[in-house]
């Protein structure tokens, strides 16, 4: 049928029979094209490009580092230019070592930020390498606390959690990330996961080699963190719980896809009894969730060794939306509901699905502890992960406010 519309068209301008033997070769190719991926690749090679003009762009008041603890400065390995828009924000901004300790009344150090942007590497093994010889360069592996963050797609690293982690360590920190992509998350999930795949997996693979080539007295407790699709990402760099436990000393992923392999694979497996919005995994020994960043469950059992949270909402639709809702009643409506979910939600065959899907435009608009958005909560679940000493509730207060100012 294809062949036959196209040698209609071109037989306005050439012989019958030619026209007809290009229209053969012309769908044949375009067919190759799309099986071979060659079109697929093509469209989004156009698509990172017509995205990568906002990279250009430095936001307001975001100015380059003097200080030889960030990236992008003088002494660093990695050129502020190329950075991109995120990856300048990143550097470019955080707590001080005086507005720590105003605000948690505990002595603090600078903290140190490393970043690697797509303009500064040709690929992802080669990006990854150059922000941990930039993190090594600037002194990250002898800090206390190495916090290895993926990022979203256009390299976002959320401010809440990475301001959070500074104030709850005193500074006595290093942070390190990288941009992946130019897209928005969601458009970089529907047409090219593998990114933020091979991202997460090279970032933490470069950091770790130099980290596990360390004396053992003088490495730092090494933490992943992940929001969103950088969940996604950071979960790619290990095999399940033991191997998180093994090579990490915790870590924190917020608001989780539904798609999430080891995420999926803790939730489907949850101790009995406990429900999909906030399961117990194997008695809460290294994995945890919480809908509360302020009580993981159990509460009530002490959390020794690694400590993996995760943190999502029951009204969150980045973390329920699934195609299994087409034709599957999902557990979160059968079981006790969150707080936050109308009471007279009932499933539907398809109905649920397109009410969902829609729910995900809205999902950054709600209230923070509401939908996707957990602004202020990373203080909470930084301190139950991190767990420092003669930490108090109130600056854990304060500190959620201050975090929760942030855009």
């Amino acid at each position: 049928w294809l062949v036959r519309g196209v040698a209609r068209t071109l037989e306005r301008r050439l012989k019958p029979s030619v026209a007809r033997v290009l229209g053969v070769l012309v769908v044949g190719l375009v067919a190759w094209s799309l099986v071979s991926g060659v079109a697929g690749d093509a469209a989004l090679r156009a698509l990172d490009a017509s995205f990568a003009v906002r990279d250009l762009e430095t936001p307001p008041g975001v100015e380059r580092p003097t200080t030889g603890l960030r990236s992008g400065s003088e002494d660093s390995l990695v050129e502020w230019e190329s950075l991109g828009r995120e990856g300048r924000t990143f550097v470019g901004s955080g707590p001080t070592a005086d507005e720590i300790t105003r605000l948690t009344g505990r002595p603090a150090t600078e903290p140190i930020r490393a970043y690697a942007g797509l303009g500064n590497a040709e690929d992802a093994e080669a990006r990854a390498a150059l922000a941990a010889d930039d993190l090594e360069r600037a002194g990250g592996f002898e800090r206390q606390h190495l916090l290895v963050v993926t990022t979203t797609g256009t390299g976002w690293v959320e401010p809440s959690a990475a301001s959070g982690f500074e104030y709850v360590t005193g500074g006595d920190s290093a942070i390190v990330g990288m941009q992946y992509s130019h897209l928005a998350s969601w458009l970089s999930f529907l047409v090219d996961a593998a990114r933020a795949r091979e991202a997460g997996r090279a970032l933490f693979d470069a950091v770790y080699e130099r980290w596990s080539a360390l004396p053992l007295e003088d490495r730092p407790e090494l933490y992943v963190f992940g929001e969103s699709l950088g969940s996604f990402g950071a979960e790619e760099a290990f095999s399940g719980e033991f191997d998180l436990n093994n090579r990490t000393s915790g870590a924190l992923l917020v608001g989780p896809p539904n798609f999430n392999p080891l995420y999926r694979s803790f939730i489907d497996d949850r101790d009995g009894g406990s429900r999909e919005i906030e399961p117990v995994y194997r008695s809460g020994r290294i994995i945890r969730f919480t809908t509360r960043a302020e009580r993981p469950q159990p509460e009530d059992e002490p959390w020794p060794g690694s400590r993996v949270l995760y943190l999502q909402h029951a009204s969150d639709p980045v973390t329920w939306w699934s195609p299994d809702l087409l034709l599957t009643r999902p557990d979160w409506l059968e079981e006790t509901r969150g707080d936050d979910v109308p009471g007279d939600m009932r499933w539907m065959p398809f109905i649920t699905f397109l009410q969902v899907s829609v729910d995900l435009a809205g999902a950054f608009s709600t209230q923070p502890a509401h939908g996707h958005n957990f602004s202020g909560e990373h203080a909470a679940a930084w301190v139950n992960v991190l767990q420092p000493e003669g930490w108090t509730q109130d600056i854990t207060e304060r500190l959620r406010q201050e975090l929760a100012r942030y855009p």
